[in-house]
């Protein structure tokens, strides 16, 4: 067995998995509207934003924390973002559920400086 080939394996399945399949076609719908588009990437810049602080032990205020609610709750009235965001969020699942995997296998999922959260 060849690591490598098996590795091609696992990204075609990913490929074809559904949860790939529906973030794909939602990401082509929103590359159609460059508005859209515009105000996801900086929602998204936001909440990594966000991440960055709390993983530093950084405390965002409350205005930061405010200000990304607010951008949420607007992201997800509209309906293709909300759609856009529900199939990034399945698909982040399933990927972090196949380092977890994959980590797992290997004894390395309490390695220091691993994630393994989630």
């Amino acid at each position: 067995m060849n690591v490598y080939n098996e590795a091609h394996n696992l990204a075609r399945a990913i490929r074809e998995s559904e949860e790939f399949k529906q973030y794909d076609e939602m990401k082509k719908k929103v590359e159609e509207n460059p508005s859209l588009k515009e105000m996801l990437v900086d929602f998204q810049a936001k909440q990594f934003e966000l991440q960055t602080k709390m993983m530093t032990g950084e405390t965002p205020t409350a205005d930061f924390t405010a200000h990304i609610q607010d951008l949420y709750g607007i992201m997800m009235r509209d309906p293709l973002s909300a759609q856009y965001l529900q199939c990034e969020v399945r698909f982040t699942m399933m990927m972090n559920d196949v380092y977890k995997i994959l980590t797992e296998a290997m004894g390395i999922a309490n390695a220091p400086g691993l994630d393994n959260n989630g």
